[in-house]
């Protein structure tokens, strides 16, 4: 077994019933509560006790309206709908913890980046460097029509704004204020030196940004990358530029070939392997025992709502699948959707075709991931087995139910890690950057973001 560090992220999002459709119906589940400060508030405190890295908070700004052609579904069963911004809730659970990181999802087809480059470093500052950014271009053609297009970006396009989004990102973070710009100088009443407060000048295909930053520069300066792009397109772009790569794979095998793809694209741009750590989503339904846990899983599905697993899938894949028998085959199309995500569920068997039901049966308890289920034990030797076999390097948690699945696997299994020398016992670092890596708060050198400072100072 590996005795390689393992990565630990919290997945949740700003609404009900996240990754498990129709389990926000389970007695004891409390996403309802998405709304109330106090459940992020506790939930942060828990996460941060259990020695969480980090939150990673989902986000979408359309509705899962591919299946029948209807958002319908999507809103009876509650299938991340209604939604919240994710951003607000930082501050909340930033200021009941010290260590917790926290991702937020922000699309760069849907918000214009001058003002999310102030958004992300106020949040730095307000966090004391504590805040990621999920870098995302968007796949639901619902929230493309309510930002004023006439339709869905095709997907290679999409990648090719977000080159540039982060180009002019770049720039204002690294590029527009000196290190030592600010001077809060009293006496000669002098807070910045304006000769230190850069213009960026650029002038782009998609974006026009002549200014400078609005925020004097925050401790990592450039969040810490996320991205989950495992398409062609998507791995090229998060091999040059992400910092953790989130995959969903419904088996070890699929996970190990998507794994190998990302690291052959790292290597292709002369990054080190160990600038980019790579986290699978995880959904673990822990016992005591095996037969509780089991007992359990059982308990869990008759929660699952077959409609609005289908209308997940559908959002994500963009296949209608409502007029589909539940024994017919799932076949991979090329769309502008999530392609990788089609192409996993094509492989949920190793042994035959999947089909609709099987469909239900992964997405109901698991989402876009897999889940485990066992004794504390058994767990966390199916966690180190992924390690091992897939190349991963940690775990995208997400919930059955919120915050049973997070306090079962916190109570139960983090303690196992952290024995096995696989969980460190404290934070390593005070940013959420020098915490992954242990090498600065600062993106490194050779990173294109810090390339970017160079050839606009120099």
């Amino acid at each position: 077994m590996s005795k390689r560090r393992i990565y630990l992220n919290a997945f949740d999002m700003n609404t009900p019933g996240h990754q498990s459709p129709g389990l926000w119906a389970h007695p004891d589940d409390r996403s309802h509560r998405y709304k109330d400060s106090e459940y992020w508030i506790e939930l942060a405190k828990l996460l941060e006790k259990w020695r969480f890295d980090g939150i990673f908070i989902a986000d979408v700004l359309g509705t899962y309206d591919v299946y029948g052609g209807s958002r319908d579904t999507a809103v009876r069963h509650g299938v991340q709908s209604p939604v919240n911004d994710p951003f607000q809730i930082v501050p909340l659970m930033s200021a009941v913890t010290k260590n917790l990181g926290f991702g937020v999802t922000s699309s760069v087809t849907h918000e214009h980046p001058f003002t999310f480059a102030r958004k992300m470093s106020t949040l730095d500052h307000l966090t004391n460097g504590r805040v990621g950014w999920n870098i995302v271009t968007s796949y639901l053609k619902s929230a493309a029509v309510n930002m004023g297009l006439e339709d869905q970006i095709k997907h290679d396009e999409r990648y090719d704004i977000a080159e540039e989004y982060l180009q002019v990102c770049y720039k204002l973070w690294e590029a527009s204020w000196e290190d030592d710009a600010v001077k809060v100088d009293k006496l000669n009443r002098i807070y910045a030196d304006p000769e230190k407060v850069h213009d960026i000048r650029h002038e782009g295909k998609y974006y026009k940004v002549p200014g400078a930053h609005l925020s004097e520069p925050s401790p990592q300066r450039t969040p810490v990358l996320f991205q989950a792009g495992a398409s062609t397109k998507g791995r090229a772009f998060a091999a040059r530029n992400a910092e953790l790569i989130f995959i969903g794979a419904p088996n070890i095998a699929a996970a190990k070939e998507t794994v190998r793809k990302i690291r052959e694209d790292i290597q292709k741009t002369g990054r080190s392997q160990d600038e980019v750590k790579i986290l699978t989503m995880f959904v673990p339904i822990v016992g005591r025992t095996e037969e509780e846990a089991k007992q359990k899983y059982e308990d869990y599905r008759q929660y699952i709502s077959k409609e609005g697993a289908l209308a997940l899938f559908g959002g994500w894949t963009g296949v209608d699948v409502s007029g589909y028998a539940p024994d017919q085959v799932i076949s991979y199309i090329e769309n502008d959707s999530i392609r990788s995500t089609l192409e996993n569920f094509t492989k949920i068997n190793l042994d035959r075709p999947s089909t609709v039901q099987d469909v239900i049966d992964a997405v109901g308890i698991g989402g876009m991931g897999a889940a485990a289920i066992g004794s504390p034990e058994q767990i966390a030797d199916t966690m180190e087995q992924w390690v091992n076999e897939a190349g991963v390097d940690g775990f995208n948690i997400a919930y059955a139910i919120t915050p049973g699945t997070f306090k079962d696997f916190g109570e139960l299994v983090v303690p196992i890690l952290r024995e096995r020398g696989l969980v460190p016992e404290e934070y390593e670092g005070n940013t959420f950057r020098d915490n992954l890596f242990g090498k600065g708060d600062r993106l490194p050198n050779h990173h294109p973001g810090k390339q970017t400072k160079v050839l606009q100072l120099n």
